[in-house]
């Protein structure tokens, strides 16, 4: 479909009927509490659903219980095969790329403020690092994955959090449009598949076109999974840049919660890091993929790492070389990849397995405001003179 301001004010009014309907359900009838409490058993393909879940969860539970029928399984496997060679490079883009662009969006950093994830600071890079590795396994769709689980609750999450606002009369629907809404969906499911891929391009990675295509594609089966208008998400690579390009023309922006945010990413990942010496890399590698406009509105300080970060590029392409010439070198690269990998999402989990479970009340402390300026749109950074 073309995309005009027109065609993305519409999706601006549009949630997620069916888990609207159900979150809904559950918090009339006072089952919220009871549907937590049992989905925390129920976290893999194949498990009885507990007795007692209320019968409105359950009848969501079943009408999501499988992928969509159009699913290119061949296509699949490209992905996950793509994922497997570039797993810590799209760790790299989805925690230093992906988020903060989350956050750039000022109405989406203050819906990720008012919830609850706020209160353990690697929650939210948690559920995602952990949701897009059960989405990258070879059984994802099969008997006892935990991939189909988690987009239910995922889907129920997001749910809940326009269930809060719409009736906390905390959000101007009228003014914002509907709080997660579908053209913010969409641009989500841009900002984890093509700004992943710009992000590996910008890092050096070797991408072949049917692997990011493949990869595209994957997120595109998480997106109808998650809810998400299939007749307006772009299908393609092209589509999706229109989108994107016009998306963050409208929205993106400053914001003191995307400030917020920013700074306990890194906060955080300079925690995981081992010692100091290598703290202000966090920063600097946020400045590389997202531009100096970006990062200078999130507050990412400047660092003595910003122009060697701009080196990881041939560093890299060293490496893929080894890869390309040795399948000894090759193995021995995709298994430190998949161990970094594991080690990176053990250390946000703390050894936990995230439950993506419903708040039953949003943040007081960082409560949404309703003066969101619609006049503060993106500006593309000026080019660089070289």
């Amino acid at each position: 479909m073309p995309y005009t301001e027109a065609s993305l004010e519409a999706l601006r009014r549009d949630g997620d009927e069916l888990a609207d309907a159900t979150v809904a359900t559950l918090f009339e009838r006072g089952e919220v509490g009871t549907f937590n409490t049992l989905m925390r058993y129920v976290s893999r393909v194949g498990q009885d659903l507990p007795d007692g879940l209320p019968e409105v969860a359950r009848e969501y539970l079943h009408a999501t219980s499988a992928p969509p029928a159009w699913v290119d399984w061949e296509e699949m496997e490209k992905a996950r095969l793509f994922f497997v060679d570039n797993n810590v490079h799209i760790s790299t883009a989805l925690s230093f790329a992906a988020m903060p662009a989350c956050y750039l969006v000022p109405g989406v950093a203050r819906l990720l403020s008012a919830t609850h994830g706020l209160n353990y600071p690697s929650k939210r890079m948690a559920e995602t690092g952990q949701f897009t590795v059960y989405l990258m396994q070879p059984d994802a769709f099969e008997a006892g994955s935990r991939f189909l689980p988690a987009a239910q609750k995922v889907r129920l999450l997001h749910a809940s959090i326009r269930h809060h606002l719409k009736r906390e009369n905390s959000w101007d629907t009228a003014a914002l449009g509907t709080p997660i809404c579908q053209e913010d969906m969409i641009g989500g499911q841009m900002f984890f598949s093509l700004l992943v891929l710009d992000s590996l391009d910008r890092l050096g990675v070797h991408m072949s076109t049917e692997g990011a295509e493949a990869y595209f594609y994957a997120w595109r089966v998480v997106g109808a999974m998650l809810g998400v208008d299939q007749d307006a998400v772009p299908k393609d690579l092209e589509a999706a840049r229109r989108f994107l390009d016009l998306y963050m023309l409208r929205h993106m922006g400053p914001s003191a919660e995307g400030a917020h945010l920013t700074r306990q990413l890194i906060d955080l990942y300079e925690e995981v890091v081992p010692g100091t010496f290598f703290d202000p890399v966090v920063s600097a590698l946020i400045r590389h993929l997202i531009g100096d406009t970006c990062a200078d509105w999130l507050d990412v300080p400047r660092t003595s790492w910003d122009t060697v970060v701009k080196a990881a590029p041939h560093l890299l392409g060293v490496l893929e070389t080894i890869e390309d010439r040795s399948p000894l070198g090759a193995w021995a690269l995709d298994r430190l990849g998949h161990l970094t990998t594991l080690l990176e999402l053990s250390s946000l989990t703390r050894g936990r397995v995230m439950h993506y479970a419903i708040p039953d009340r949003l943040k007081k402390d960082y409560g949404v405001h309703t003066g969101l300026s619609r006049t503060r749109r993106w500006t593309p950074p000026a080019p660089t003179v070289t």
